[in-house]
């Protein structure tokens, strides 16, 4: 059985002070509406994404290697070719898990994660998974 979309629940208890790669400053973006999302269920969000300076109220970072301190949690909005990197970069940053967003799927990426002992969310929207806890 695979390890991948297990223990959702605990990742949203657990994973505190979230890096979202890919974060547009564009309101109408997935990624911006699930990070403002985030900020208001009290997650600190991490803006990764080389492009900008500031996002939601929060410095962004060009990659996470640039992000001080500990990340409980990567959010990647970004295609699956990208994905490898981001794995890899979470990895050596020691993050706890790593989420793709929904219609992301790299698997190979995926096992990598797990075999790094992360746990992994692939193919789900955040927003979609935090909206069921509520009902």
């Amino acid at each position: 059985m695979s390890q991948i979309n297990q223990n959702i629940d605990q990742i949203f208890k657990s994973c505190r002070r979230i890096a979202v790669v890919g974060l547009s400053d564009k309101p109408w973006r997935a990624s911006h509406g699930v990070a403002k999302l985030m900020q208001r269920g009290g997650y600190q969000i991490i803006p990764v994404n080389p492009a900008l300076e500031e996002v939601l109220g929060e410095k962004c970072y060009p990659s996470l290697g640039d992000v001080p301190g500990e990340i409980d949690l990567v959010d990647i909005f970004r295609r699956a070719e990208y994905v490898d990197e981001i794995v890899d970069q979470a990895v050596e940053k020691g993050v706890k898990a790593v989420w793709m967003q929904l219609g992301i799927v790299n698997q190979k990426a995926a096992e990598k994660a797990l075999k790094a002992g992360l746990q992994v969310v692939m193919d789900r929207c955040w927003a979609i998974e935090y909206g069921k806890l509520a009902t």
